[in-house]
């Protein structure tokens, strides 16, 4: 079980955004993230987008950094990635 986060590139609100997701339970992405003070208005389906300012405390906190790529790879491998056409179908 492991929580990851790839790099804050993703621009929007005047600041930069990472993805953080669980490679296992939705159930373990949320503990993570209410034990960070992360909002969960943060959350968007399968993950969490957070601002650049927060990335380095979310490491150090234990979430591993990855690509993009490879998160997106882990995601989809644990079952949990919701895709493209799923989101806009909701």
């Amino acid at each position: 079980m492991t929580v990851l986060i790839d790099q804050a590139i993703w621009p929007a609100h005047d600041t930069v955004w990472a993805h953080l997701v669980s490679d296992s339970s939705l159930d373990e992405l949320h503990a993570f993230a209410e034990a960070q003070q992360i909002p969960r208005r943060g959350f968007d389906l399968d993950h969490y987008d957070v601002p650049l300012e927060r990335w380095q405390a979310l490491v150090d906190a234990g979430a591993l950094p990855v690509s993009g790529r490879e998160l997106v790879t882990r995601l989809r491998a644990s079952g949990l990635r919701v895709s493209a056409r799923e989101r806009r179908g909701l």
